[in-house]
């Protein structure tokens, strides 16, 4: 039994290019999160085409048609110079000094989104996507240079508790510090939280 439990995402389902083709061949999919079913099932394919936005399926191996999971991927940047000092030294904190003040390389996780069908099983299927972008953005295959994974998570708490437990820090420790920096009024949500992960940290 490996960190995720008995299932195996490497072993126990395939990875895809979602396409069109591929959501036609497949069961639909839904993940209970009506934001999430709708890009999936119409903008994702609109992303792949204006090339902003690269969507990848999970799906068993043993059922091709039932899809696991499904992230949205894309090149991002975490700009330095037009952060607040304490999220900029927050994020600086582990980056050689010689390399500080420089903007920096980032993929950014857009969506991710796991069936409800194969949620609360034990299968961590969410983190086992999440190590294996980590894996991917760190292998000598990557094409190119990407120092932070980055995602604005949505502010609730089974979604920032999800990404934490990942390895991934807020970057403002509170909302107020991230709601002066977006300045956002008194009564406007803070609808996301952004978070980021050093990839090289092990």
């Amino acid at each position: 039994m490996d960190k995720h439990g008995s299932f195996n995402l490497s072993e126990n389902a395939m990875r895809l290019p979602y396409t069109e083709a591929v959501a036609r061949f497949c069961a639909p999919f839904t993940c209970d999160n009506p934001d999430l079913d709708d890009f999936f099932s119409t903008d994702a394919f609109f992303y792949d085409v204006e090339l902003i936005g690269k969507t990848y399926a999970w799906v068993d191996a043993s059922d091709p048609r039932q899809i696991l999971g499904l992230i949205t991927l894309a090149n991002d940047s975490v700009k330095t110079h037009s952060l607040a000092t304490t999220a900029r030294n927050r994020l600086q904190r582990t980056v050689s000094n010689a390399k500080r003040g420089i903007n920096f390389p980032a993929v950014l996780i857009g969506r991710l989104g796991v069936s409800s069908a194969y949620q609360g099983k034990g299968m961590r299927i969410g983190s086992q996507i999440i190590d294996y972008v980590k894996d991917w953005f760190r292998s000598s295959e990557n094409k190119t240079g990407c120092r932070f994974i980055v995602v604005d998570a949505y502010n609730n708490e089974k979604t920032l508790h999800f990404y934490e437990r990942n390895g991934f820090k807020k970057l403002y420790k509170t909302e107020e510090e991230e709601r002066a920096f977006l300045n956002l009024n008194a009564d406007e949500p803070l609808a996301t939280r952004f978070m980021f992960f050093d990839l090289k940290k092990r």
